[in-house]
C-alpha cells in the first residue's frame, strides 16, 4: 500500500552575479512587503479595531507599486510579494487561533532570507529550473533525483547566513507503506545517550556542536575585533555561520539517520512529551539540551511514522518512567539526576535510563490498548477536540489500563 504526500526536495545551486543580484533584490522586496502589511494590519487594529483582510493587503500592494517612493517593487516578480501576503495572512490567522505568537517584523540580518514562486512564475522542463525576470536556469547540484513524472507546484529559494544558495521543490511523492512488523520499542532521550531503548541499547549523544566548540570561540572572538559595518567583519561573521552550519547539517544528518532506524524496526514507537523550552531555561543544561535536539527529532519521527504507517505514541511528561520500578511497579519517592542506577525493595537492580525506556514502552502500549487516539497532530480532528486534548484523553486513559494490570506501591529511597 502507498501514500501520496507532499513532499519538498532541497538542493543547493550556485547562482551567476546576475540571479545573485535579481535574488537578493526579490528578498529584500518580499521583506519590505511583509513588514509594510504587517505594520499596516498592526495599525488598523490598535486605531479601528479592524482585522485586515488578505485582499485588502494585495490592493495595498498594487497602490504602493504606484507610488514613486515603492516603484521598485515593479521589477521583480509579483508571485514571491503574493506570497508573502499570504504567508502573513497564515501567521495571523494561527494567532487568533491562539496556536502561535503575534507576527513579528522580518530582519535583514536575524531573518531567514527566501522567496516562494508559484507555478506562473517559474518554468520546470528536464531538470532545468528557470524563474521569472532571469534568462537563463539554475545551476542546480541534482544530489538526488526528483520523484519520476514529478512536477513541482512552488519552489522556495534561500540563502542562509553562511551565504549558502538553496532551492526548495515541492511536489507529489508516493510513498510505500513498510512491512508491519511485531515489534514496539520506548525511547528515553538524553545528553549522556542521546537515547536510551527499551532494549537496553543506548546511543551515544554525537555532541556536534561540543566538538567544534573551541573552533566556533575562535572564530567568535576574532569577530568580536572587528569595526562593525566594515568588510573584514563580514567576512568573519560568514566565518561563523560557515561553522554554525556544519554543526546544524551533522546533527541533521545524524538525527535523520537515527530516525529512520527507529521506524523502520519498529511498528510502534513510544516517546515522552517533554517540555523543551522549559527545560533549556536551566542555564547548566541549556547548552547542551539544545544540541542534543529532541524537538527536532521528535518532529521527524512524527512525519515519517505518518508517512511509511507505523504508530508513534506519546506518553504524558508527568509520568514517572524513572523513578518506577520496570518489574513490579513501585515508584520511588525520589531519584536525582546524579543517580543512574539504582535498586528496588524487590531486588531488582536499574540502570535509570533503560528502565525509563522500558517504563515508557509499556505505558505507550497501554495507550495503544486503551483505543484512544494519541498520534501527535497539527490540526483538530474530526471529533471537534484539539489534537492535545485527545492525547491528554489518551494518555488518561492509558495510565488507568495501566493501574489495573499492576497497582504500584510507594517505596521510600
Amino acid at each position: 500500500m502507498a501514500r501520496t504526500v507532499k513532499r519538498a526536495f532541497k538542493y543547493r545551486f550556485y547562482p551567476t552575479d546576475e540571479q545573485a543580484k535579481e535574488l537578493a533584490r526579490t528578498f529584500g522586496c518580499v521583506r519590505l512587503t511583509y513588514n509594510r502589511a504587517l505594520e499596516e494590519r498592526t495599525r488598523a487594529w490598535h486605531s479601528e479595531r479592524r482585522r485586515v483582510s488578505y485582499a485588502e493587503t494585495s490592493a495595498m500592494l498594487t497602490d504602493w507599486k504606484k507610488t514613486q517612493e515603492l516603484a521598485f517593487l515593479r521589477e521583480v516578480s509579483s508571485v514571491p510579494l503574493q506570497q508573502a501576503l499570504r504567508h502573513l495572512q497564515a501567521a495571523f490567522t494561527g494567532f487568533f487561533e491562539k496556536r502561535t505568537g503575534y507576527p513579528r517584523f522580518k530582519s535583514r540580518k536575524k531573518s531567514r532570507q527566501s522567496a516562494e514562486y508559484t507555478r506562473s512564475a517559474f518554468k520546470y522542463r528536464n531538470g532545468r529550473l528557470t524563474l521569472a525576470k532571469m534568462r537563463g536556469p539554475l545551476h542546480i547540484v541534482w544530489s538526488r533525483p526528483l520523484p519520476d513524472g514529478a512536477e513541482p507546484s512552488t519552489v522556495t529559494v534561500s540563502r542562509d547566513a553562511a551565504g549558502r544558495w538553496f532551492v526548495s521543490l515541492l511536489c507529489q511523492d508516493t510513498i510505500a507503506r513498510l512491512d508491519s512488523v511485531d515489534r514496539a520499542v520506548g525511547v528515553d532521550v538524553g545528553i549522556t545517550s542521546l537515547v536510551t531503548l527499551s532494549t537496553g541499547e543506548k546511543v551515544a549523544n554525537p555532541q556536534h556542536e561540543r566538538r567544534d566548540r573551541e573552533r566556533l570561540a575562535r572564530a567568535q572572538r576574532d569577530l568580536a575585533r572587528k569595526v562593525k559595518g566594515s568588510a573584514n567583519r563580514d567576512k568573519a561573521r560568514r566565518r561563523v555561520a560557515r561553522i554554525h552550519a556544519r554543526i546544524a547539517d551533522r546533527r541533521r544528518d545524524f538525527l535523520h539517520k537515527l530516525s529512520a532506524r527507529l521506524v523502520r524496526e519498529n511498528q510502534t514507537v513510544v516517546i515522552e512529551d517533554l517540555n523543551v523550552r522549559a527545560m533549556v531555561s536551566n542555564r547548566s543544561l541549556a547548552r547542551a539540551i539544545s544540541d542534543a535536539a529532541w524537538r527536532e527529532l521528535r518532529t521527524m519521527l512524527e512525519y515519517k511514522s505518518d508517512w511509511y504507517g507505523r504508530e508513534l505514541i506519546v506518553i504524558d511528561r508527568w509520568y514517572p518512567s524513572s523513578r518506577t520500578c520496570s518489574i513490579c511497579q513501585a515508584v520511588r519517592e525520589k531519584l536525582p539526576l546524579n543517580v543512574r542506577e539504582w535498586v528496588c525493595g524487590c531486588g531488582a537492580r536499574h540502570d535509570r535510563d533503560v528502565n525509563a525506556a522500558r517504563n515508557i514502552v509499556a505505558a505507550g502500549l497501554a495507550v495503544s490498548a486503551c483505543g484512544a487516539g494519541v498520534r501527535p497532530q497539527r490540526e483538530s480532528s474530526r471529533t471537534g477536540r484539539s489534537a492535545t486534548k485527545q492525547e491528554s484523553h489518551g494518555v488518561i486513559c492509558g495510565a488507568s489500563a495501566l493501574r489495573r494490570e499492576a497497582k504500584p506501591r510507594t517505596m521510600s529511597p
